[in-house]
């Protein structure tokens, strides 16, 4: 079934354990591991996994991949998604095992998607709230997926985070005042080690 209730922070350090394991298997080539499927772990959830670089202070984004729609129980899209951000993301090449180890993990567990109501046009953005929303914009045969962090990350206005979703999926800034193009928002919770390998608390 579709989850809709919070996920615990025991439930969410949970997560991002299984994230790490499955990201650390991948840049070994070896067997994943099995989802696992009691509790939220069996509900339907969007979910996307960063992985960042924290080699010599970095913090920079080295795959991010996800589900933007509950299409999978969360332990098996948690899985495929933290192999995939290590090894398919197509802007970085695979992560080695030994970067494997200087990496940060964050899971963002998403709530449904929904349409962004209002008429499109310069009041359009004053429905987004950022920091609290994420964008998914798509049509023309494209998409694209902003998370509500990348706003707050990169001090964008709402404008600004519509245009940026926009560009994402490859079309013009402006799209979002196209009726053509449709503009949904989801929120997520966010869970990531404050270190390698270190404990995992709640972001944003």
């Amino acid at each position: 079934m579709n989850g809709t209730a919070p996920v615990s922070l025991t439930d969410g350090s949970r997560a991002v354990k299984l994230a790490r394991t499955t990201v650390e298997l991948q840049a070994r080539r070896r067997r994943l591991p099995e989802p696992p499927s009691d509790g939220v772990f069996g509900d339907r959830r969007g979910v996307f996994v960063t992985i960042n670089s924290a080699a010599e202070g970095e913090d920079r984004l080295r795959g991010c991949i996800g589900y933007p729609y509950p299409v999978k129980s969360l332990g098996e899209a948690l899985v495929a998604a933290a192999a995939a951000a290590a090894s398919e993301d197509p802007r970085f090449p695979p992560l080695s095992e030994a970067e494997a180890a200087r990496v940060v993990i964050e899971v963002s567990v998403l709530t449904q998607p929904r349409p962004l109501a209002g008429e499109r046009g310069p009041s359009f953005p004053s429905k987004v709230r950022v920091g609290t929303d994420g964008l998914i914009v798509s049509g023309l045969g494209t998409s694209g997926l902003l998370l509500p962090q990348v706003a707050t990350e990169f001090r964008m206005g709402a404008k600004e985070f519509l245009s940026q979703t926009c560009v994402k999926a490859g079309l013009p800034p402006d799209s979002w005042l196209d009726g053509r193009i449709g503009v949904e928002v989801f929120q997520a919770q966010v869970f990531a080690e404050e270190r390698p390998s270190g404990d995992v608390v709640i972001r944003g």
